[in-house]
């Protein structure tokens, strides 16, 4: 909450305007996902960096060349949606758990960036948004969605990852797209507004005819060794 507080008193002359914009971007018939995102793509380096905060990043060049694909990070708190927006260049789809769609700010971010809500306790409604998810994927849109449902709260370690998350890529037969976050859960969740270095890793694709004939549960462990893996190995290094 101190980094919060930290970035938006920094922050305070920009403030008018970006939210005029954010507004004004939330009228979806007369911008374009490319349009809004570029703005958030914008904006959101510039609030870390007054956060006192680094990015890190790897693998982009496994990011597959056409758009049309999920990706499947750790959770680790309130901070990682924002990692990815400052190094994914072209646009993207959130998938949003309903306890936020009301929040300031975060309810305009879910208009422009035409997020999914999901009620993970309405099976009906959580199955429409993976059917929405497949249709929009097959469309060429890229998605976001932690796999692990929420944050795991302990540290650098993985929660178990759901199958059911999976569901939306095993249908639009589209690339699966492993991210490690690393520290992501010190810039918000510990208190702190010292320097920080976040790491975000993008890893090599799983491509449909890798998982393919794989059940949902299979992919979600294979997922999940691949991001616990490279997380082990970048925090042995540090150590």
């Amino acid at each position: 909450m101190k980094r919060i507080i930290l970035m938006v008193l920094r922050s305070l002359f920009n403030l008018p305007f970006w939210l005029i914009r954010i507004f004004q971007l939330c009228n979806i018939q007369k911008y374009d996902a490319g349009t809004r995102y570029a703005f958030l793509h914008k904006v959101v380096p510039i609030i870390i960096r007054r956060g006192r905060i680094k990015i890190h990043v790897t693998g982009l060049e496994n990011l597959p060349s056409e758009s049309g694909y999920i990706m499947f990070p750790n959770h680790q708190g309130l901070f990682d949606a924002l990692a990815v927006i400052q190094t994914h260049e072209r646009p993207l789809v959130t998938v949003m758990k309903k306890e936020v769609k009301n929040i300031f700010l975060i309810k305009q971010v879910i208009t422009m960036l035409q997020a999914e809500i999901i009620d993970r306790d309405d099976i009906r409604q959580s199955m429409q948004v993976i059917m929405n998810m497949t249709r929009r994927v097959k469309a060429g849109e890229n998605f976001i969605i932690f796999a692990e449902g929420t944050r795991s709260r302990q540290g650098n370690s993985l929660l178990e990852f759901k199958g059911g998350s999976f569901k939306s890529a095993m249908n639009a037969k589209c690339p699966i797209v492993p991210v490690a976050l690393i520290d992501s859960y010190k810039a918000f969740d510990t208190g702190s507004i010292r320097k920080l270095t976040v790491q975000i890793h993008y890893l090599k694709p799983l491509y449909y005819d890798d998982y393919k004939g794989l059940k949902s549960t299979e992919i979600s462990e294979k997922v999940s060794e691949i991001i616990r893996t490279k997380i082990n190995i970048e925090t042995s290094v540090i150590e």
